[in-house]
């Protein structure tokens, strides 16, 4: 990937910043290295976006500074930028011109690096954002046993206490997960919370919507494809496995995924590789995987929709979602939570919560909320939640 990291000595008194040098330009890079020969510096290089999301995978957690040219060979510059900062946000990410090597910041003219450093050096605390809440890394089950349910998630009932109890148990692990469930049951929640309670948590968690994105393109997503693969591929990118490089891949609605790309996921979860379209070389990526569907897989085994082969990959550790129906004894937990949410202060009526109960709920938890949601808004001036207010 073109990576080099060249560190220098320490201060006695500072700690050296780190410093994210990424071009694909050789001799930009040497200049840059050359003009930051001072031990204040970390200087760490790439030649490419992947080579770059390495390198901040395994020094990027603390505060530092992300030297970018917006010309990369395998990702666009806004999509990268993007990345950068969602995943690394004490990160802090200038542009450079990619032929002076000087700094594009807003509108002021072109900023030499060396002087900007120094800015960054003496207001560091003014710049750069305070480092990341404290978090112990290496004893995960602080975080996966601070209460039974899991964040963003309400229920009671024995089915969704399982639901708790398993996702924490295989969080601590790489196991391949199965999470199935009818559709609005909170399948992505579940999903969020293992990679969040996994030692993973600081790394990418990236969602791939298997029925959100054609046929066509899915595999191109999926994996990457290099310049030239096919009509309008302008320039290689990395696809969203090789994104998630270190943290967890969320493929939701897996069952609606083409039978022609079946098989290609198949040898990636199994030899842990990818192959971009129009390449030749195997890329090892270190992913976790997580998958969700609201179909039978087993049904759809039958009618040759499904690879048994790929169901078996998945289903490791099959967790199951109960429909709201089954768990009735959770429904005024649950509407008092979008009370809260849609209408601050105000109260859900008995007459109100006696029509939601005798509501069997198909498009469960996702629709009480939208549910809910609209009840706060016909309300309209009032505080109470009346039967009146209920649409469904």
């Amino acid at each position: 990937m073109g990576m080099s990291v060249t560190q220098f000595d320490r201060h006695e008194d500072r700690v050296p910043i780190n410093v994210f040098v990424v071009s694909s330009n050789l001799k930009l890079r040497e200049i840059l290295r050359g003009k930051l020969g001072s031990p204040r510096w970390n200087v760490m290089e790439a030649g490419s976006g992947a080579g770059a999301l390495e390198l901040l995978r395994n020094h990027g957690v603390d505060d530092g500074v992300l030297l970018l040219d917006p010309i990369l060979p395998d990702l666009e510059h806004g999509e990268f930028h993007g990345m950068v900062k969602s995943r690394y946000p004490n990160t802090q990410v200038v542009t450079l011109n990619s032929h002076t090597g000087q700094l594009l910041i807003g509108s002021t003219s072109p900023t030499p690096v060396s002087k900007w450093l120094m800015d960054v050096v003496n207001m560091r605390e003014a710049i750069l954002p305070g480092s990341f809440a404290s978090v112990d890394v290496a004893n995960p089950r602080s975080i996966a046993t601070e209460k039974n349910n899991l964040r963003g998630m309400i229920g009671d009932s024995e089915a969704m206490k399982r639901t708790y109890a398993l996702a924490r148990m295989v969080a601590l692990r790489d196991t391949t997960v199965l999470v199935t469930g009818e559709s609005g049951t909170g399948k992505d929640l579940v999903a969020q919370e293992i990679h969040l309670m996994s030692p993973r948590r600081k790394q990418p968690f990236v969602v791939v919507n298997c029925s959100a994105i054609p046929e066509a393109l899915l595999e191109a997503e999926l994996f990457g494809y290099t310049k030239g693969a096919f009509t309008g591929a302008a320039q290689s990118r990395i696809g969203r496995i090789h994104a998630a490089h270190g943290g967890t891949l969320f493929l939701d609605e897996i069952g609606d995924m083409p039978v022609s790309l079946q098989g290609k996921l198949l040898r990636f979860l199994e030899q842990g590789e990818v192959q971009r379209l129009g390449g030749n070389d195997n890329l090892k990526v270190d992913v976790r995987v997580v998958a969700a569907t609201n179909a039978n897989l087993k049904k759809l085994i039958g009618q040759q929709q499904f690879r048994d082969d790929l169901y078996y990959r998945l289903a490791v550790f099959p967790i199951h979602l109960p429909p709201l129906r089954d768990r009735m004894n959770d429904l005024e937990d649950l509407a008092q939570l979008f009370v809260a949410k849609f209408l601050p202060g105000g109260t859900l009526s008995g007459g109100a919560l006696e029509v939601l109960a005798k509501h069997d709920w198909p498009g469960n938890v996702r629709e009480l909320r939208n549910v809910m949601e609209r009840a706060a808004i016909l309300v309209e001036s009032g505080r109470e939640i009346k039967p009146e207010h209920i649409y469904l």
